[in-house]
């Protein structure tokens, strides 16, 4: 039954702890790969029927198009296993051929829940908490799928609700770790609610932080700047490759420099780099930082250059290696070029 070859794909995936598998359509037979910690291994073939009908049957389940493969589709599905619930996400696109691939990504809420930031660099942890404690003002974070931003973000938000009583709400495509201490929604763009919207309704509700899962349009920017002006605490993710190009990213998307000078407090830019050292770290993750705040951040958009003193990701990089905690090949696959 392919609804047990599916079943059992997933479970495999769960049990290897991968956060992505594909399969890609490949001569005669679906290749399958699963992606790890940013690198791609192959699991497994099976025939191109069983490819065809797997990848029908996640679409059926999903309320995707199950007989339209010329046009790419994504979906997502809570997809039941026997004594647990995995939130699945799904991409296709087809090849010249109309053969499908498929990318499922796998978000583990409870995998997520309880993790901690790891970092050998604490200083730059204690520089996250204080400005997640700041009243108002927008702070960002940038950093590629998978490099830990949602897990940074909840661990700050965790510990200042801890510390005092203040409502949180939260915009996520999808959601992805589940929090009951916060107030959380989700974009559902079939439905008409999508960010700029639910960051409307939620201003109406006076809450003291708001938490945007993306920045991706002129129109959630200029709300997010909007909420950053009227007193909340913003804290977005938005797709960039440093912090300073998260800067660009901002000014492309029409926000004026007055607008960053009143509203932006913090910009973080995040990797995940595995940590080469054994013993009880030996699987851990490290966060490694580059952080604009501050007067440095003031002098850069005011002025377009960079403060002496700033400590940019490559400088992290070469200090954790130096240091033993990475290995020269990770500081090479995540220097910046």
């Amino acid at each position: 039954m392919i609804e047990q070859a599916g079943k059992d794909l997933i479970q495999a995936a769960l049990k290897a702890q991968v956060s992505d598998v594909h399969l890609l359509p490949w001569k005669e037979n679906y290749r399958i790969y699963f992606r790890k910690e940013g690198c791609l291994s192959h699991f497994q073939d099976q025939g191109l029927e069983w490819g065809r009908r797997l990848i029908a049957y996640f679409k059926y389940l999903a309320d995707m198009e199950v007989g339209e493969r010329r046009r790419p589709q994504s979906g997502s599905v809570n997809y039941q296993l026997d004594h647990s619930q995995v939130e699945l996400r799904f991409s296709t696109i087809a090849n010249v051929h109309l053969e499908e691939s498929l990318v499922i990504r796998i978000l583990q809420a409870e995998r997520t829940k309880d993790q901690h930031l790891q970092t050998y660099f604490p200083k730059q942890e204690q520089v996250l908490e204080k400005l997640v404690k700041r009243q108002s003002g927008l702070i960002l974070f940038s950093g590629p799928v998978g490099s830990g931003k949602t897990t940074t973000i909840y661990h700050l938000l965790r510990q200042r609700m801890g510390q005092e009583t203040i409502q949180i709400i939260t915009m996520e495509d999808p959601v992805e770790i589940y929090e009951p201490n916060f107030l959380q929604t989700e974009i559902n763009l079939r439905a008409g609610i999508s960010y700029d919207l639910l960051i409307k309704a939620s201003l109406r509700h006076h809450p003291e932080i708001l938490l945007i899962g993306e920045i991706r349009d002129e129109e959630t920017a200029r709300m997010v700047i909007r909420g950053a002006l009227t007193g909340h605490l913003m804290i977005a993710t938005i797709h960039a490759k440093n912090c300073q190009g998260v800067i660009g990213r901002l000014q492309e998307l029409k926000i004026s420099q007055q607008q960053l000078e009143q509203t932006l407090i913090g910009v973080v830019s995040q990797r995940l780099v595995t940590s080469c050292l054994t013993n009880h770290l030996q699987h851990q993750r490290l966060a490694i930082y580059e952080i604009l705040h501050g007067p440095t951040l003031k002098h850069y958009i005011q002025d377009g250059r960079m403060a002496l003193d700033f400590v940019s990701l490559n400088h992290q990089l070469r200090k954790a290696w130096a240091y033993g905690y990475i290995s020269k090949e990770n500081y090479e696959k995540f220097e910046l070029v």
